[in-house]
């Protein structure tokens, strides 16, 4: 009597060894999930060789599993199909066997293919939910396509929100968005593969999800109220680095319908503000309607007569207003030079006692726009300035000058990305108006109604300044801030 072994060992043959075919799909299947496996258990041990590691145990290997698993029946019917042409099927026999579970040989293999499928139903099922939860992660979004999402990652690793994942804002919580997500994935690995894809990426995003699907899962706008401090802190081009502070009190105001200020204005539930940009980035505004809760008009205000092509303006769509019209850059935040500085100095990772550090720090990364070779640039021109200013800086406090440089190229990688033509000012935010018109798109003198009232422009709606380019504010020491 054969032993079990052998018993079970002589049906699995049965099952993929009648032809190639079905051999085939059986090896690439069994090894394909017994790497998948293997793989699973090496990140559930130590992760940091994702993502590429992710990406064949997540995306490749399931291709090849699967692929193996569909082999095994178009062998089988193969089979059958050569088997009839040779005339090895009785003429009175159909197609497909005769399931007899009396058999002892036939209920040997049903037996096989049922604890073989729930057990590729299992592979399928750990790979799927493990799959969509490495697709779904910051890493992958960030690392597989590391030249393309270069710029967004790293910013994002740098920002306020570098504790929430990219799904968190860019998809959202629901199918119909997540669905949509991939489809638009799709599209994106294609043009990724043929490198048919924009650079630098065009901003705005035109298919993002509104803001109160994602941005207000956390910043809910019931809770927004109130003014609040803001302390500006910049350091001059003299020897001393001079650091002089302007304060601000910002009117942050309630997206509740209640009291005044920047949120009661722009997302006030009562009211829906409504505008046409002249142009894709959303930079010039052609025209602003505010509507109350039932759609009724309160105000429209138009940019002057002639100003933008009617031709232009048909391109474009109305938008109504939410949070990333003024918060354009909440996440991938890329500092231009003298506030890159400014930050890195206020927390120290530039010494503002070197000598001279903030004007010769500027002129560097200011130069630096994008060619090979700006990282030794900057450390050649940071040396020269001191071997010509201050050559005994670079004698005495050589270590701090060496720290300022690698500093300074840390900001640069930060904020300038060649590969994807990402320089100084290629992407600027709305909040404020310093780096571009920001509030100044729609609060200005042209933008008027019929009868030439114009969108409020006076500063104190959203802030009054308490302190400007002070070295010692007496507000900060009132407070007891300083």
């Amino acid at each position: 009597m054969p032993e079990p072994r052998k018993i079970w060992l002589a049906v699995l043959m049965s099952l993929y060894g009648r032809n190639w075919i079905t051999l085939l799909g059986g090896a690439m299947a069994w090894a394909s999930a017994m790497l998948i496996l293997g793989l699973l258990g090496l990140l559930v041990v130590d992760s940091s060789h994702a993502p590429y590691i992710g990406i064949l145990t997540f995306m490749v290997l399931p291709g090849a599993f699967i692929g193996g698993l569909l082999l095994i029946p178009v062998g089988v019917l193969w089979d059958r199909f050569r088997a009839k042409k040779q005339m090895e099927v009785d003429a009175g026999q159909g197609p497909f066997p005769v399931l007899n579970l009396n058999d002892v040989h036939t209920r040997r293999v049903a037996i096989a293919v049922i604890v073989l499928t729930g057990f590729n139903l299992l592979i399928l099922a750990t790979v799927t939910y493990h799959g969509v939860v490495f697709m779904d992660s910051p890493t992958f979004c960030g690392a597989v396509c590391h030249t393309v999402m270069e710029p967004e990652y790293v910013s994002y690793k740098d920002s306020p929100h570098s504790r929430v994942h990219c799904v968190d804002c860019h998809i959202g919580p629901g199918a119909p968005w997540f669905v949509k997500s991939k489809l638009s994935g799709l599209g994106q690995v294609i043009a990724v593969t043929l490198d048919s894809y924009e650079r630098p990426i065009p901003t705005p995003v035109t298919n993002l999800r509104p803001s109160r699907d994602t941005c207000e899962q956390c910043h809910w706008p019931e809770r927004f109220a109130g003014d609040r401090i803001k302390v500006l802190t910049q350091f001059g081009e003299d020897e001393a680095n001079t650091p002089t502070k302007t304060v601000l009190l910002m009117h942050i105001g309630g997206g509740h319908g209640g009291g005044k200020g920047i949120h009661s204005w722009h997302i006030n539930p009562e009211k829906r503000t409504i505008y046409t940009p002249a142009d894709p980035q959303r930079k010039e505004i052609a025209r602003v309607r505010v509507e109350n809760a039932k759609g009724e008009v309160i105000e429209e205000f138009h940019a002057p007569e002639g100003k933008y092509d009617a031709a232009t303006l048909a391109k474009t769509e109305e938008r109504v207003m939410d949070c990333m019209d003024c918060h354009s850059r909440p996440t991938h935040i890329f500092r231009m030079p003298a506030r890159a500085m400014d930050e890195a100095l206020e927390a120290g990772r530039i010494d503002p006692a070197l000598p001279f550090i903030k004007k010769a720090g500027l002129e560097a990364l200011s130069g630096a726009k994008g060619a090979t070779g700006d990282e030794e640039q900057i450390a050649r021109k940071i040396r020269e300035f001191y071997e010509k200013e201050k050559p005994e800086i670079l004698k005495e406090q050589n270590q701090k000058v060496e720290a300022a440089i690698a500093e300074l190229q840390s900001i640069y990688r930060r904020n300038v990305f060649p590969d994807m033509k990402v320089t100084w000012g290629t992407y600027t935010s709305n909040l404020g108006h310093e780096e571009s018109p920001g509030c100044f798109r729609c609060h200005n003198d042209e933008m008027t109604t019929k009868d030439g009232k114009a969108i409020g422009q006076d500063c104190t709606i959203c802030h009054n300044v308490l302190a400007w380019d002070e070295t010692d504010p007496e507000i900060l020491k009132s407070l007891e801030l300083q």
